[in-house]
């Protein structure tokens, strides 16, 4: 499916509760280029309507009587394939459901965080108006789905021409992104001889359960990074959600510094993938791999940007396969990408620096 654009996007909102039906409705309906096409109790209801009216997004909610909404996006996902955004608590069980969404085919998710903070309301319109604007730009192939990859024997990975300007790696990513880094790492053998850190922009509480996915699905031990840990061969480190996360080198060795949001008021999205980037390619002396994998705007940019001036090579997801284009057409406009490759290739090309 293309993005769509033009007319109003459809929307069908799909909540258990009342008061977030009415928010969710309130928020939407006051953009003119947003049209509320229909609003359901539950997931049975949410089928049917999904089916009659055919809208071009709808929003679920996770936890719900009669038919919770992970099993009713598989259902929607058989029966009338649309795009799909979650909404999520922000709680470790609510990370896992969302997870479990975004592989079945939500195309994001909201994090449910309406309370009487006026600051807390504004953060939630802001996303839910964002969020549902991106999901009418997606390039979403329905119909198909990430398969966990075989990978190829080190013998089988010919050598990369990046391989001698390498020590480790550093990937960003943001919009489709959760599913779209399990699929790059997953083509990475656990004997990996390089480090790699990820920045993904996600809540505080989804960055744990979502490192603890990954390391249960894919051969490279995986973890959520926390100050003080060493980057080193075979492991990945995941940065926390609500923080920016920098690399700093002590003594031989690149370690991980977390700092509070109000140290970098310059980044709007958290954690920063600018602020990861560049803090790595300094760290390393600019032997590095930088990746920029699908999502909105264009952090990432500036942190590659800056890897270039180091000596870096940089590689990111092409147009066909990001589900948001946004931050690795800023790499390829701003002259910074050496390669683009499509989402399944790039872990093999990750794994081809050993070589």
């Amino acid at each position: 499916m293309t993005p769509m654009h033009q007319g109003r996007l459809k929307v069908l909102v799909v909540d258990d509760s009342c008061f977030m039906r009415m928010a969710i409705r309130g928020i939407l309906a006051k953009d003119p280029q947003i049209e509320i096409v229909g609003i359901a109790a539950d997931g049975i209801e949410g089928i049917e309507k999904a089916i009659e009216l055919r809208p071009d997004i709808i929003t679920m909610d996770v936890e719900m009587p009669r038919m919770d909404g992970i099993a009713a996006l598989k259902q929607i996902m058989a029966k009338a394939p649309t795009r799909v955004l979650m909404v999520s608590t922000l709680t470790c069980e609510g990370a896992k459901a969302t997870f479990e969404a975004l592989e079945a085919g939500a195309i994001d998710y909201i994090p449910k965080n309406i309370s009487d903070s006026s600051e807390a309301q504004k953060v939630f319109r802001e996303e839910l108006l964002n969020k549902v604007k991106q999901a009418g730009s997606s390039l979403v192939q329905f119909g198909t789905s990430v398969k966990r990859s075989i990978v190829p024997s080190p013998a089988a990975i010919t050598k990369s021409r990046f391989s001698k300007r390498v020590n480790c790696v550093g990937i960003g990513a943001s919009t489709g992104g959760p599913v779209a880094l399990q699929e790059v790492l997953s083509r990475i053998p656990a004997n990996f001889p390089f480090g790699i850190m990820v920045a993904i922009h996600m809540p505080k509480a989804f960055t744990g359960p979502y490192a603890e996915r990954l390391n249960a699905k894919c051969s490279l031990e995986i973890h959520e990074a926390k100050d003080g840990d060493i980057l080193r061969p075979g492991l990945v480190l995941i940065a926390p959600g609500g923080r920016h996360t920098s690399i700093i080198r002590q003594g031989a060795g690149l370690t991980v510094k977390t700092d509070p949001t109000t140290l970098f008021p310059q980044y709007l999205y958290i954690p920063s993938v600018d602020q990861m980037m560049h803090s790595l390619a300094e760290a390393s002396n600019g032997s590095m791999l930088g990746v920029v994998l699908t999502g909105m705007g264009s952090d990432g940019f500036k942190g590659m940007q800056f890897l270039k001036t180091r000596g870096g090579v940089t590689l990111v997801q092409d147009e066909a396969t990001s589900t948001i284009y946004g931050m690795p057409k800023a790499c390829i406009d701003g002259g910074v990408a050496d390669e683009v490759l499509p989402l399944e290739q790039i872990g093999f090309e990750i794994a081809r620096i050993a070589g």
